[in-house]
């Protein structure tokens, strides 16, 4: 089960209006529902599981969901005051109306000759405590708040957002959840967007914006300490913290080693960065970290992924594979 932001892969795409192309050129195509040229780190995640990639919850067209469910939302925070209503707090609540639901219908589907395909579909009753309870969330709500606030209003929030992040974790505790893989936020201030929004901020050598991956790490040090403290308090659970920021981090600063053309710029222009929009992307995306300025490129997920599937960027160090054990 999957919580939190996923650019995309579906929810955005089923409520609000189509992820149009050249979005998923590299891989999915026009029906990708992921805001990148191809595959998101949830889908390497699944792939190096060798599951099929998850459907989105809200998702009605061609959904499975026995080997899981994505309920992240692109531009969903912790905290109800975001981007848009798709909070982690909702997310939790539709996986309690999904497990309850499918329960209710997997028990009453026989296995006659007109209903196999539709209980195939369905996680099993006793799936929800065996599964890997996935959440990237929190960069949304640090964005929100440079966007609409000021930094130090950010830093104060910090506190707030994470009391409600381990009120959403208890929830899924209570509903039988026991196995959590957590990621803390990225190097917001590396984006592309917010360089080139906030060029009157002091840079560092790899030109990220200096006082919000401050903040950024300031949130994941206490991200870190809360999970510690969910570890004391849920004593059936087993969580591993991946640092999915030094993982951005290490790709950024090796970029041209890394066979990329450089950290700042992005292959799609969908947000007007510079006063401009080319909704004509470059010829090779997999030259790019960046996508459009603000999601990563297929290539830089792979690459992320990679690093952090194994285990050297976790606590405990421990592949994801190895996860549930």
């Amino acid at each position: 089960m999957y919580f939190g932001v996923s650019t995309y892969t579906g929810t955005i795409y089923a409520t609000y209006t189509s992820v149009q192309p050249p979005n998923g050129i590299s891989f999915f195509g026009n029906i990708s529902g992921r805001a990148s040229d191809g595959r998101l780190i949830i889908d390497s995640i699944t792939e190096e599981l060798k599951l099929p990639y998850l459907s989105a919850y809200l998702n009605s067209v061609g959904s499975n969901y026995r080997h899981g469910a994505n309920f992240a939302v692109s531009g969903a925070s912790i905290r109800p005051r975001g981007y848009h209503l798709f909070n982690l707090g909702l997310q939790v609540s539709q996986f309690i109306l999904f497990k309850s639901h499918t329960k209710i219908l997997f028990n009453q589907l026989s296995n006659n000759r007109t209903e196999p395909s539709l209980k195939s579909g369905l996680p099993r009753p006793e799936d929800f405590s065996k599964a890997l309870y996935t959440i990237d969330i929190g960069q949304n709500d640090l964005a929100h708040g440079f966007q609409y606030t000021s930094e130090e209003q950010v830093q104060r929030s910090i506190p707030e957002i994470l009391s409600n992040f381990s009120q959403s974790v208890k929830q899924l505790y209570n509903e039988g959840a026991r196995v959590f893989w957590i990621h803390n936020t990225g190097p917001i201030g590396c984006l592309p967007f917010n360089y080139y929004t906030y060029k009157h901020k002091k840079v560092d050598a790899n030109d990220c914006v200096k006082s919000q991956n401050k903040i950024a790490k300031e949130f994941n040090k206490k991200l870190k300490d809360q999970v510690s403290q969910l570890r004391k308090e849920l004593l059936q659970a087993k969580f591993t913290y991946v640092d999915m920021y030094k993982a951005k981090h290490e790709l950024i600063s090796n970029a041209k080693s890394q066979g990329f053309v450089s950290r700042l710029d992005f292959c799609h222009n969908l947000y007007g960065i510079n006063g401009t929009v080319n909704r004509y992307p470059c010829t090779n995306p997999s030259q790019y970290i960046s996508w459009d300025g603000i999601h990563y490129s297929q290539r830089a997920n792979q690459l992320i992924a990679e690093k952090i599937i194994h285990g050297s960027f976790s606590h405990p160090q421990v592949p994801i594979g190895n996860a549930c054990f």
